[in-house]
């Protein structure tokens, strides 16, 4: 392979992981509706996983829509260790009414 086609793949490769670094960086800085966040969403969270995502969307079913960010430590399970790694991307937001 000459060093011309070399150095254009190079540069499609490096451009692929730097678009694919901002786009992730940007869904990272994303805040996160605890009321309307789907599990998939909700396991971006710092010590979210799939059985605490589905507490969140339990406890918001039975119980009603979280009133504030710190609700969350109303989920069993979740503390406020959890809390504090996560607070900046927590927000909560009444759903849209249909």
């Amino acid at each position: 392979m000459s060093y011309k086609r070399k150095f254009t793949l190079l540069t499609a490769v490096l451009m692929f992981f730097v678009i694919a670094g901002i786009s992730r960086a940007n869904e990272a800085n994303e805040k996160i509706n605890i009321n309307t966040a789907s599990i998939e969403e909700l396991t971006r969270l710092k010590r979210i996983g799939t059985k605490y995502a589905e507490r969140i969307i339990k406890y918001r079913t039975e119980v009603g829509v979280f009133k504030n960010p710190e609700d969350i430590m109303k989920v069993k399970g979740i503390g406020s260790k959890v809390w504090e790694l996560n607070q900046e991307m927590i927000t909560v937001k009444l759903p849209d009414k249909k």
